[in-house]
């Protein structure tokens, strides 16, 4: 019925063994309750009955004072050597498989007589097996219907992840339709959540998956078509060697183009193979004082400052730090292209709640809020460029748990602000020594 990895074979079994026990313990104990209470009870009678023959000095008086309580006893004076002036209690199985119960009652301690008061018990302890029996019985009947309900509860339970796993089952990268979340019980909402979002994420990749191809196969033929009409053009009729050079340059250039698009495709398989990496612990605000040291460089011998403001003064993650510095790297080059001579380029980071916002702000042309500059092959300005740059970092950022975005500036300057969020469930602010 179950698999062996099956949870619910898992958790049957272990309710059938703790229930049986339990059952096993529950019987035990309430038996052994019931028979203590009998046995006390008898116990209690025959202390009675030799109270009172010991008061009335006299079995014959005894007799006669409690003749309802002395009937079914038999009553003995028996000497024996006690050093001690103790009751005793015990029982005895006589070969005919009756059982008495027997008291051992000090009567004249100088003399070492004692009474001996035995009542039979063979009645009480068909009782007590008939007892038993009937514990066992109920018992035994009410683990069967705790097993019974246990299965219908773990059904109940694994109902919903069923009816997930088929809905998943007949979905493809082309129909992902999200999972309505409010008819889900209050348990698998976050699952439901995650889900959804992991399929927003697939539908994302095979949507740019797409764009990319298609985008790549257009910036190459336009290449391609280059160099073909260039090569025809050549071969129509005899030219100058330097004319011929002057075609063989034009043809070398768009091979560098095309070069450019596979280099940039070629990033997104180890972008995709970064995402693979086993995340390891790091300071980011460490990794961003590393990246101010190269660009501060580039920036001076471009003509351009790079201020920089990194709070806290630590903070540590764990995430994967190829895809972290290729978010930055890519922030800060299109921050140095787009940014004029003699114009500032601010890199700083700083708390927002407990998440950490990490920000490049450039003096450039600003954005157009119109298009999707995270979409593969989409450019901005007249800057060179294959417009793969922010469909890489976007990826980097979905992969390590970020958001990412690209705004205008708003405080009156031209420029763009280029904005990455770690968020606090993902990351811990680690306190200073």
């Amino acid at each position: 019925m179950f698999s062996k990895r099956s949870i619910r074979r898992r958790f049957l079994l272990q309710l059938i063994v703790a229930s049986a026990a339990l059952v096993l313990l529950f019987s035990s104990f309430l038996y052994l309750f019931i028979q203590q209470s009998i046995y006390d009870e008898k116990q209690a009678e025959l202390i009675s009955t030799a109270q009172n023959i010991y008061t009335s000095n006299s079995l014959i008086t005894a007799r006669q004072n409690a003749s309802d309580l002395l009937s079914g006893l038999n009553i003995e004076l028996v000497t024996l050597h006690k050093d001690e002036n103790l009751l005793e209690f015990y029982e005895v199985s006589h070969p005919d498989k009756t059982t008495s119960l027997i008291l051992i009652y000090p009567f004249d301690f100088e003399h070492s007589t004692y009474l001996k008061v035995s009542r039979d018990i063979t009645p009480t302890k068909h009782l007590l097996q008939k007892i038993l029996r009937s514990i066992f019985l109920i018992n035994a009947f009410g683990f069967i219907v705790i097993i019974l309900y246990a299965i219908a509860f773990s059904k109940m339970l694994i109902s919903p992840v069923s009816a997930l796993t088929r809905r998943l089952a007949n979905m493809n990268e082309h129909l992902l339709r999200p999972i309505q979340v409010e008819n889900l019980p209050e348990e698998f909402e976050p699952l439901g959540e995650t889900l959804n979002r992991l399929m927003a994420r697939i539908q994302n990749f095979v949507k740019y998956q797409k764009e990319l191809f298609i985008g790549a196969a257009h910036e190459l033929k336009t290449p391609l078509a280059v160099i073909k009409l260039k090569n025809q053009v050549t071969l129509i009729k005899k030219r100058s060697p330097e004319e011929y050079i002057e075609a063989l340059r034009i043809t070398n250039q768009s091979v560098d183009e095309m070069n450019k698009i596979v280099a940039n495709i070629l990033n997104i398989g180890r972008q995709e193979g970064a995402q693979l990496e086993m995340p390891v612990e790091a300071d980011i605000i460490q990794i961003l004082k590393k990246w101010e040291g190269d660009f501060a460089l580039l920036a001076h011998s471009e003509n351009k400052t790079l201020v920089t403001h990194f709070e806290p003064e630590s903070f540590q993650a764990v995430l994967q730090i190829t895809l972290l510095n290729q978010i930055i790297q890519n922030f800060l080059q299109n921050a140095m292209k787009f940014t004029p001579d003699g114009r500032t380029i601010h890199f700083q980071s700083h708390l927002d709640n407990t998440d950490i916002v990490i920000e490049v702000i450039d003096e450039g042309c600003g954005i157009d809020d119109t298009i999707d500059l995270f979409a593969p092959f989409k450019r901005q300005g007249n800057k060179s460029g294959v417009g793969l740059g922010l469909f890489l970092a976007k990826s980097a950022a979905e992969a390590i748990g970020a958001h990412i975005s690209i705004t205008n500036r708003t405080d009156g300057v031209d420029g763009t602000i280029a904005r990455l969020i770690l968020p606090s469930k993902l990351y811990c602010l680690l306190p200073q020594r």
